[in-house]
């Protein structure tokens, strides 16, 4: 019978020590072979073919979401011993250029100084799978990435604030996603495994301003037919989170997710830009910039 860690080996995840994992994003294939770029290259610089996808906690999560591409079926203990944040830096850099060495095979369609290039990442996504907030000295693992010259992407759902303010070392973007605008809607469609998620969840979009640092960004993951109505209640969460940005993107229908969803639940661009103008009219944010492939807008107050 498959197993998660069979599971995520299928799926092409290059898992590290016992706890953390690295996978190829989908853009940095598309910058390499076809020159196309991610929305963070668009919106923040970050150079798509040099990011590194990587979790330091694959198979934990506080969240079952629908909407999650993983196999959230499949129940793991968490790990007895961490590793440390050097080891695990160390073992994604490898496992990045493992990962892309089947691509000097293909030389005829990618940029051999671009490969080397992504073969020496300089922008590390903390988000791959799981809640990278469960690794005990996440705080470690962003300053490790950091002396090495690395820019830093945090996601987190949010669960655990009590991380969120205690961290010594904070991402250069931090994103906190906002998957419902109800304590319903949140606890059908996250499906969560603590006590008091939306409570805690609240919290942490409290605390969001609170935070030193250089991007803080409301993620609104859109699923049509379950939370994309409700506008006022969206609205009253972003003011009291007061983001730098809000990126209001479409749910994909890839991995697992298939099994819990339809395609049709998948947003159109279209029904992102009627959900952003209808939030524009209720908040002091505006729409700044979007990327149509990946079917997100970003909205700043500024």
């Amino acid at each position: 019978m498959e197993n998660v860690w069979s599971t995520l080996k299928r799926q092409k995840y290059k898992i590290v020590g016992a706890h953390s994992a690295v996978k190829i994003c989908h853009w940095t294939k598309k910058s390499l072979v076809e020159n196309r770029v991610c929305y963070k290259q668009r919106f923040y610089g970050i150079e798509s073919h040099r990011c590194l996808q990587m979790t330091p906690s694959v198979a934990w999560c506080t969240h079952k979401c629908l909407f999650c591409w993983r196999p959230v079926e499949y129940n793991e203990d968490p790990p007895l011993d961490y590793e440390v944040p050097e080891a695990i830096v160390e073992g994604c850099i490898a496992a990045q250029r493992e990962l892309l060495s089947g691509y000097h095979g293909f030389l005829e369609k990618v940029d051999i100084n671009k490969l080397k290039e992504a073969e020496n990442p300089t922008n590390v996504a903390i988000s791959l799978a799981g809640e990278p907030t469960l690794y005990p000295d996440l705080s470690g693992l962003i300053e490790e990435f950091r002396k090495r010259g690395f820019s830093t992407f945090l996601v987190t759902n949010g669960t655990t604030p009590d991380v969120l303010s205690s961290m010594d070392s904070y991402p250069d973007n931090l994103y906190i996603t906002l998957p419902a605008p109800t304590k319903e809607i949140y606890e059908h469609i996250c499906n969560p495994q603590i006590k008091d998620g939306w409570e805690k969840l609240n919290e942490s979009l409290e605390l969001l301003q609170k935070i030193k640092t250089k991007r803080r960004i409301l993620r609104l993951t859109l699923v049509k037919d379950f939370n994309m109505g409700d506008i006022e209640g969206y609205s009253e969460l972003i003011e009291k989170t007061n983001p730098d940005y809000i990126e209001a993107k479409a749910y994909m229908f890839v991995g697992y997710s298939r099994k819990r969803l339809e395609v049709e639940n998948m947003p159109m661009f279209e029904d992102v830009l009627a959900f952003c103008k209808e939030l524009e009219e209720k908040t002091g944010y505006k729409s700044i910039d979007f990327a149509k492939d990946s079917r997100v807008i970003l909205l700043s107050r500024n």
